[in-house]
């Protein structure tokens, strides 16, 4: 008798409840793999014909009880014993349990079982309120708590913890999470729906046995990504394994369930230290586990960096490295990994060093790891990203810039120390290309407005954080200076000028004003505030004049610019020539460069029709994922040509620590409109990540005629 089979008899009346629960655990007993067959059945079961909510209940709870006794020589993540004696206690709240065709909090419809997992049952689900907006993308995963959890009074901080962790890993390899929520007693959590496979389905397929490493590389890559953006931010994932790797049908590597990952940096940081510990529920995978968490040890990211190698040896071979042992069993028996084949000296002396069972001597962080396996990749685009090109003849006009796609043309740059690139004259450029650091140029060009302040510029038509400026005397250099509260109630002040992007700050000891500004009411402000402020009477202004039609722009972006430039200007932009001044026909090309921490780029042109053009992301570019420092050219094959009308543009540099849209924007569209939408996704974006991470920098360019 099948497992439907079964299922159905016992609906129909001729098998007793005893009978039916004594055959399922005999089904169970004779082979652990029934556990996800019977589940699924059992969920079919419920769309059409569904069991009693108590038999449908204990049937889960036999199944997941089944899934804890065999962890120790599976993938399942092992849970401690004492959890099961909870699980009467949650069969209590059997009228409480949902399952396929079920609805939780009247929207999200339970539609699919994807997988049952030491901590939680994953269900494809239908979100009403999507398919009521028309999204294209209605369906989401939903983890709901295991049966066996709802009688632990830490399993709702568990769950909760959880979904906020990963809402903080916001990274293309870390699967993204939503929302937490419940529904009565039942507590869930809200991600993305991922369709592909777990890479354990692929290692345990009959006759696989190993994958050649050129194939293998993206994955080891995507792997190791996500678990060293996580250890960047201070966690360890605490249960890697290939249940927890999900490899989409579009290629992609998302590394899932981070429940029981521990803080290892900064407790005293964490509100939650003191409150609960992820270690208590004793979730752990004995086949990957390091020693040291058999020992309970404190958390550490070479604890990753084991699982990460026993996952790639078994990816790369079809075999554990220690015959799906615990590292504990396997040190005392003194097994040692069998090199791969296919591996060179490098390779294999990265891979083996990982596998060691001394946290000391194991290979110090996944990055380590990743360098050492060669697997990182030197592209020409945001963490190697795909590269392709489309046809010729797919010509879109917005505003003065015509967009040819032709072909991909980002080209990473390596991103040099401090330095300034200094136009041969006065005359051929009136600005500075600024790789890193403070800069400024020693003279003013021409065509500079000079104001009645003593030492005061202000340049036309240059990069944003060019400077410029006028000679300083030596009884400036001598000033006065203000105080840290003088200093910040001026840039309080000059936050609140309109059409503006300006910060003060004391490089040297000398005051200094720089950003955007409109120069009729808004520099007769920055006169005001410095006069109003102590010490600020020979300040030295290196303010960039912004025509009318664009303060809509800077005004939109300037909380973001000063964010910027107050953390050091890790994010520029920079335009080919450096003086912004662009003729008919000729590219825009752009340089930028991101902070120190993993982002993504947002690169917008603001025309003079008022309409916008999304350079980054695009169609020809959809992955716009940078790694920490990154440097890289925009439009360095002739992608978009300027053209007219003619006059003062805006090109926008945003930095954003997750996608600012689920999808791309249409190629070009209304300002306003986008200019609202992007008001939204920001402030959405401030309360779930905080603003630290949204940081922008802009450029204004001239363009004109070409010469006859």
């Amino acid at each position: 008798m099948s497992l439907t089979q079964l299922i159905q008899t016992f609906q129909s009346g001729t098998l007793s409840r005893e009978a039916f629960f004594a055959e399922v655990d005999r089904v169970l007993a004779v082979d652990s793999a029934n556990c996800a067959r019977l589940r699924e059945a059992v969920d079919a079961t419920q769309t059409l014909h569904p069991l009693p909510d108590a038999d449908y209940a204990e049937v889960l709870r036999r199944i997941e009880h089944r899934l804890d006794s065999t962890a120790a020589t599976g993938d399942e993540t092992r849970v401690q014993e004492s959890l099961a004696a909870a699980s009467s206690a949650a069969s209590e709240e059997a009228e409480h349990v949902k399952g396929i065709g079920d609805t939780l909090n009247g929207r999200f419809v339970l539609e699919e079982c994807l997988g049952v997992g030491g901590m939680g049952t994953v269900y494809k689900a239908l979100d009403l309120r999507k398919l009521e907006a028309s999204d294209r993308k209605p369906y989401i995963a939903i983890k709901v708590l295991n049966v066996q959890f709802r009688g632990q009074p830490t399993s709702l901080i568990a769950l909760q913890r959880e979904a906020r962790k990963a809402q903080t890993l916001a990274h293309r390899n870390i699967v993204t999470v939503y929302d937490f929520d419940r529904d009565g007693p039942l507590v869930y959590l809200t991600m993305e729906y991922l369709s592909g496979k777990p890479l354990s389905k692929l290692l345990r397929k009959p006759g696989f046995a190993g994958m050649p490493f050129d194939q293998a590389r993206p994955v080891i890559a995507g792997m190791g990504q996500a678990l060293a953006y996580a250890h960047e931010r201070g966690f360890v994932h605490c249960d890697f394994k290939p249940a927890n790797v999900f490899l989409t049908d579009g290629g992609d590597v998302k590394v899932i369930d981070f429940g029981i990952a521990r803080v290892f940096q900064r407790p005293e940081e964490d509100p939650d230290v003191t409150v609960f510990d992820p270690a208590t529920l004793g979730g752990i995978t004995p086949a990957y586990a390091s020693p040291e968490m058999f020992e309970h040890r404190e958390p550490d990211p070479r604890d990753d960096v084991y699982a990460l190698a026993c996952v790639t040896y078994e990816l790369l071979t079809g075999k554990h490295p220690f015959s799906r042992k615990s590292a504990t069993q396997a040190r005392s028996e003194k097994m040692r990994a069998e090199r791969p084949p296919g591996l060179d000296r490098t390779q294999w002396r990265t891979l083996s060093t990982s596998l060691s069972f001394d946290r000391a001597s194991r290979t110090a962080s996944v990055n380590q790891f990743l360098e050492g396996m060669g697997v990182l990749p030197h592209a020409s685009a945001f963490s190697g990203a795909r590269l392709g090109a489309i046809g010729a003849g797919a010509i879109v006009v917005a505003g003065g810039l015509w967009v040819g796609y032709r072909a991909l043309s980002w080209h990473e740059e390596p991103r040099a120390s401090a330095s300034v690139a200094v136009a041969p004259s006065a005359s051929a450029a009136n600005t500075v290309a600024q790789t890193d650091g403070p800069a400024s140029v020693p003279a003013a060009p021409a065509g500079t407005l000079l104001t009645a302040m003593p030492a005061v510029a202000v340049a036309h038509g240059a990069a944003a954080s060019a400077s410029v400026s006028a000679p300083v005397s030596a009884p400036m250099a001598e000033a006065a200076v203000p105080g840290a509260t003088a200093l910040a109630a001026l840039n309080s002040t000059l936050a609140r000028i309109p059409c503006s992007a300006l910060a003060a700050s004391l490089p040297a000891q000398v005051l200094q004003v720089r950003g955007f500004a409109n120069p009729g009411d808004s520099m007769a402000h920055v006169r005001d505030a410095l006069a109003q402020t102590p010490g600020a009477q020979g300040a030295k202004l290196e303010v960039i004049p912004v025509d009318s039609h664009n303060c809509e722009v800077v005004s939109a972006f300037a909380p973001y610019w000063r964010a910027n430039h107050q953390a050091g200007g890790g994010a520029t932009i920079r335009t080919r020539p450096p003086d912004a001044q662009l003729a008919q026909g000729t590219p825009l090309v752009v340089d930028i460069t991101t902070p120190h921490y993993d982002s993504y780029v947002n690169v917008d042109y603001f025309a003079l029709d008022g309409s916008v053009v999304h350079l980054v992301p695009s169609n020809h570019e959809r992955d716009n994922q940078a790694p920490p420092g990154f440097s890289a050219t925009v439009g360095g094959t002739g992608d978009w040509v300027v053209d007219k009308p003619f006059g003062t543009e805006m090109v926008v540099l945003l930095i954003t620590p997750a996608p600012l849209f689920d999808g791309l924007r249409p190629p070009a569209e209304s300002r306003a409109a986008y200019l609202a939408a992007v008001d939204e996704q920001l402030k959405q974006m401030q309360t779930r990540y905080g603003a630290g991470h949204i940081v922008a920098d802009f450029v204004q360019i001239t363009t004109h005629a070409r010469s006859e």
